[in-house]
């Protein structure tokens, strides 16, 4: 099955981020991927992290999930659309979901994000979105009946979740996802290093697409969307900020292989 990462440089204008995005997506399908997966806040880098509110929108129903539903009948592609803000219970706040839509246009799975960013480098860099954002509280996964008659168990993740390793062990699942709007220093240390932590530990395929670039808001995000396989190979990665549409074949019987060689799932104590 050949799947899509793509990487954005979203900025304020929520129509403007779709059009990015629908390009990006029609050239993934062009390019016979079955699956495309954008990344967090593929629709809108606002200039502050409240600008998110103006945009939110409840679960169902929405200029961006009409987009994502429509896009996906047009194009017949699966999309995973990294995060887009939804309601929250709180007023102040939204949360941070990402949506998996069928080639039908059927909204087959929805996760919040669990795991809240906060950081601070000492030297005028912050960032908390507990300020905005409130918290998912239980992992999702969700089928994927590919072409070839093979039927693929998709793992849901954004960004943060990268770093707790616990949440993929729940996910148990053959392709990971994990759209995500790294920051350029905790990127350029850790980004390749956790995915292929991620991929080597739970045996699994992950599709990284990420927003790489310098933002309207000022803020650089390191990019680098990548594809990696079970044993932890990148497949494929983008190098240079700015969009992009990275393709990798990901095959059952190569997960099959890894497996059966070292069956360390099987193995599990703990």
């Amino acid at each position: 099955m050949k799947i899509a990462a793509l990487q954005t440089v979203s900025g304020a204008r929520v129509a403007a981020n779709l059009d990015t995005a629908y390009s990006l997506l029609a050239e993934a399908a062009r390019a016979g991927a079955e699956l495309a997966v954008l990344p967090e806040y593929f629709c809108l880098m606002g200039q502050r992290d409240a600008d998110k509110l103006a945009v939110r929108e409840p679960f169902g129903e929405g200029a961006v999930q009409s987009f994502l539903a429509g896009t996906a009948r047009e194009l017949g592609l699966w999309i995973v659309g990294g995060t887009l803000p939804l309601v929250a219970e709180s007023a102040q706040h939204v949360r941070n979901s990402s949506l998996a839509y069928s080639p039908q246009g059927e909204c087959v799975a929805r996760y919040d994000k669990i795991h809240l960013f906060r950081y601070d480098n000492g030297r005028g860099e912050q960032y908390d979105e507990s300020r905005v954002i409130e918290a998912g509280a239980a992992p999702q996964a969700f089928t994927l009946p590919s072409r070839d008659g093979h039927a693929w168990r998709v793992g849901l993740s954004v960004c943060y979740d990268l770093r707790f390793p616990e949440l993929y062990r729940a996910l148990a699942a053959d392709l990971l996802l994990v759209p995500s709007a790294f920051t350029f220093g905790t990127g350029q240390a850790h980004w390749e290093l956790l995915l292929r932590a991620r991929a080597i530990e739970n045996l699994a395929y992950v599709a990284a697409p990420a927003q790489g670039g310098r933002h309207d808001n000022g803020r650089r995000t390191w990019g680098h969307s990548m594809v990696v396989d079970p044993w932890g190979v990148v497949l494929a990665q983008r190098e240079d900020e700015g969009a992009g549409v990275v393709l990798a074949e990901i095959a059952r019987e190569r997960l099959q292989q890894v497996r059966s060689q070292l069956p360390a799932l099987q193995h599990r104590v703990l």
